[in-house]
């Protein structure tokens, strides 16, 4: 019996520069569509990034294999394009954005606990 791998969850923080925040949201309204389809094209989906006090941004996508998504993009010229614009709104990045923001360490899910727990509670005697 073949079990099913659930896709990664992947989170990740970076911090704006507060001074370019204005511009750095324009940017991203809207997206470039050949970007957005480059972002499909990796296998990443249900991508959202948000802004929190102080100019932090955490994003948040799935996908079923985060290696070969990265290097998708890390071989795409017009990721590479986009990555190198974006670059500069970031503050203390070494690298480009899509491939140097800090992971997030996924502490709780809603889903992988009811599932579990109705697990369970199907095999209690």
């Amino acid at each position: 019996m073949t079990s099913a791998k659930q896709p990664s969850r992947v989170c990740f923080q970076l911090q704006i520069d507060p001074a370019r925040l204005d511009e750095y949201l324009a940017r991203h309204s809207p997206v470039w569509p050949e970007m957005l389809a480059e972002i499909a094209a990796s296998g990443r989906r249900n991508y959202s990034l948000f802004l929190g006090a102080g100019a932090t941004l955490i994003g948040y996508y799935e996908t079923d294999d985060d290696a070969a998504a990265q290097a998708y993009l890390a071989a795409s010229p017009i990721a590479a394009r986009w990555e190198a614009e974006m670059a500069r709104f970031f503050v203390g990045l070494h690298g480009r954005p899509d491939q140097a923001a800090t992971p997030l360490t996924e502490v709780f899910n809603l889903h992988d606990q009811l599932t579990a727990s109705a697990t369970n509670e199907s095999t209690t005697p």
